[in-house]
């Protein structure tokens, strides 16, 4: 019977996932560009194969698709292939003009993609750019790839986080209309997602003790309740609760001086409250090198910054920093958490032997 760590190191050496997201955006121009390089992994894209022919074609790029074997001994792909676990698109060549058709084909790619990282036959997923709007036109309620992420994988929370060079942003709530997020904001909710920000980056980054910076809600963080009352009824006790507890927060700041430099310096994340309060000072900063991250999964999940581009699918316009960023922090983030597994797996080992 094989020992645990080596159950473990098959299932780490299981190659990672990219969805091509929405069909008829620059997700699948992406993929057939991905192809072009040499990665120091095994990595599949869950797609229809046609609709990656049919986007090499209109970029003018060979490509050599093979169907991905689970069976065999996981291997590098070759520069200029891509293994693909097929699923069958209604309307693979839509490039521009995206199609209701299409969508339970684009959350049929995620669905497997999540049961595939659940059950280890992926060790990471890194996803391409969808579009919110064609989804929910199609009958669907849907807010964004963290929600649905959590809902397939039965998580009760995660938390959206963006990085790029120099700088986190995590979010405590995300898509949500400015009317309803003070009410969002609980301190359960808050408590929650400091306690999952302060676990995986010690989890996924090598961080052992993060400092994290939380913002206040309201102007100049509430000015001691004449401008909000969030502060004193929500975040300041939460926070005081944590840091009592050895996690190293400072604030809430107010989110207007939050990101000046000397504290970004002396941060590994800024934890916003909400989406347009963090994630335009990071895409000002890094975007279209960004990366869009997860946490609180069982499993890692990477993505691109940006949207689907429809007006340059097809065209070879698409920029590929963002996924090759992407790809590049879900390999980091297995490598560092293989380490830290395969350590603690090893010393229980050794105790359960002696």
């Amino acid at each position: 019977m094989l020992s645990t760590a080596l159950v473990t190191k098959a299932r780490l050496a299981a190659p990672i996932a990219i969805t091509a997201g929405e069909p008829a955006g620059i997700g699948p121009d992406l993929c057939v560009q991905l192809a072009q390089q040499s990665l120091p992994l095994e990595w599949v894209v869950i797609a229809d194969p046609e609709l990656l022919r049919v986007r090499a074609q209109q970029l003018n790029i060979a490509l050599n698709i093979e169907p991905y074997d689970p069976t065999a001994t996981p291997s590098t792909v070759p520069v200029g292939t891509i293994r693909v676990v097929p699923l069958e698109c209604p309307n693979p060549d839509v490039c521009g003009k995206p199609d209701v058709a299409n969508v339970d084909y684009l959350l049929d790619t995620l669905r497997l993609a999540v049961r595939g990282c659940m059950e280890g036959a992926f060790s990471a997923l890194v996803t391409g750019p969808l579009h919110k709007g064609i989804i929910n036109d199609a009958g669907i309620s849907f807010s964004g790839h963290t929600e649905f992420l959590a809902a397939e994988s039965d998580t009760p929370q995660v938390v959206m986080m963006l990085m790029t060079e120099g700088l986190r942003v995590a979010l405590v709530t995300t898509h949500l209309p400015l009317v309803d997020i003070s009410a969002a904001i609980t301190p359960a909710i808050l408590e929650g997602n400091l306690r999952i920000v302060n676990r995986d980056l010690k989890k996924y980054f090598a961080i052992d003790a993060p400092r994290i910076l939380v913002c206040g809600l309201n102007p100049h963080a509430g000015e001691d309740g004449h401008l909000g009352s969030e502060e004193q009824q929500t975040i300041i006790p939460v926070v005081e609760k944590l840091r009592n507890e050895g996690l190293r927060l400072q604030g809430p700041l107010p989110a207007d001086t939050a990101f000046i430099p000397p504290r970004i310096a002396a941060s590994d994340v800024v934890v916003a409250m909400y989406h347009d309060q963090g994630l335009p000072v990071l895409k000002y900063l890094g975007f279209g090198n960004a990366v869009n991250v997860t946490l609180g999964l069982p499993f890692i999940r990477t993505s691109v910054d940006h949207g689907t581009a429809f007006e340059l699918a097809g065209k070879g316009g698409a920029e590929i920093g963002s996924l090759q960023a992407a790809v590049a922090a879900a390999i980091e983030m297995r490598q560092y958490s293989e380490a830290k597994y395969f350590e603690g797996a090893l010393s229980l080992e050794g105790i359960s032997q002696s």
